[in-house]
């Protein structure tokens, strides 16, 4: 099931869509139509602080600048060697190290930052209690003495007039180190791996950057980095003809929902240039379930594709002959949280 889930995931949609597994004590979906609306109707524990666009707007420039810079520095301690891991020396640095960079953090924080948001958000929307006591000393000095990092311009930001609390300024750095966590890291390590599988669609992309946004948006919907995302109805639900009860575990297999035949056309191939119907929620919402739904769709989702997008230029500006190294093929494993563990290429 770790290194092959598919195979169980069609038997599911074909014959069992709605299904109880006592094992793990949960419903599950396995059909497109159901896990999203599951996604859409149900969360986790209480809702969580959720940055507002206005608040997004102030990150994102930032982090572009500094995803650009991180990623060019990594590909490039990379760029002259005969091979080289784009897991270890990359894609599990990049999203954590460029919102540390961004935020005006020391270096030495990333690892620490790296690993605490391995997990993101805790069940009840709040951070970490490490990386919430790790920003307070760091937003009191930029209050003081303000530089040119995003911590500082956070903190002399208004918005309406008013300045950002210091929960606002936590809780907005916050959702940039945990967009810098595992779920991108493992996101950006198959959107690698699709890419360099697919050498026609990787020069298209390397030709026409443009592409790079819809080549994500692909990755993500054949290979998402969370596979089970696990959520419990508040209220009773009528899934794909079976009424579950209020207090449900629902086991929403994204996994499979991604490959659903009624939702995509030959869904098991990476194709840049995917044209399935839109989302019904309108043409600007993701079809993915990558990242949620709805009004649960993550915040960070922006923030992921851009990290996606600065790390996949400065990979393709700094090797030009970026291939597979010599016999190698990728191996995504997990269940929960899958991706390849390893990525050899050869840089030139």
């Amino acid at each position: 099931m770790e290194r092959d889930p598919y195979p169980l995931y069609r038997t599911l949609r074909e014959g069992f869509p709605v299904v109880r597994d006592e094992l793990l004590g949960a419903w599950l979906l396995s059909r497109y139509a159901d896990v999203r609306a599951a996604l859409v109707a149900t969360r986790l524990g209480p809702p969580g602080p959720r940055p507002s666009p206005v608040h997004l707007r102030l990150l994102e420039p930032a982090l572009r600048s500094s995803a650009g810079r991180t990623a060019f520095v990594l590909a490039r301690r990379i760029a002259g060697r005969r091979e080289a891991d784009l897991v270890a020396e990359f894609s599990a640095w990049l999203p954590a190290a460029a919102a540390v960079a961004a935020l005006g953090l020391p270096w030495e924080d990333a690892t620490r930052v790296q690993e605490w948001c391995r997990t993101g958000h805790t069940q009840s929307g709040a951070l970490h209690p490490e990386l919430a006591a790790l920003l307070r000393p760091h937003i009191a000095r930029r209050r003081a003495h303000p530089g040119a990092d995003l911590l500082s311009v956070l903190c002399g930001a208004r918005v309406d007039g008013q300045a950002l609390s210091d929960a606002t300024v936590t809780g907005l750095a916050g959702t940039l180190l945990t967009g810098g966590g595992e779920a991108t890291a493992l996101a950006l390590a198959s959107f690698l791996a699709n890419l360099l599988d697919h050498p026609a669609q990787l020069n298209l992309v390397r030709a026409r950057p443009g592409l790079i946004p819809g080549a994500w948006a692909e990755s993500l919907r054949r290979d998402p980095p969370a596979p089970v995302v696990l959520r419990r109805a508040t209220a009773p639900m009528t899934l794909g003809g079976t009424t579950l009860p209020a207090g449900a575990v629902l086991a929403c297999l994204v996994g499979s929902a991604g490959r659903d035949p009624f939702r995509f056309a030959d869904p098991d191939r990476y194709d840049i240039f995917r044209a399935d119907p839109v989302d019904p929620a309108g043409p600007e919402a993701p079809a993915h379930l990558a990242f949620g739904a709805g009004q649960h769709l993550c915040p960070v989702s922006p923030l992921a594709g851009l990290v996606a997008e600065c790390g996949l230029r400065a990979l393709l500006d700094a090797m030009p002959g970026l291939r597979w190294a010599p016999g190698f093929r990728p191996a995504p494993r997990g269940l929960m949280a899958r991706a390849p563990r390893l990525l050899l290429v050869r840089p030139s």
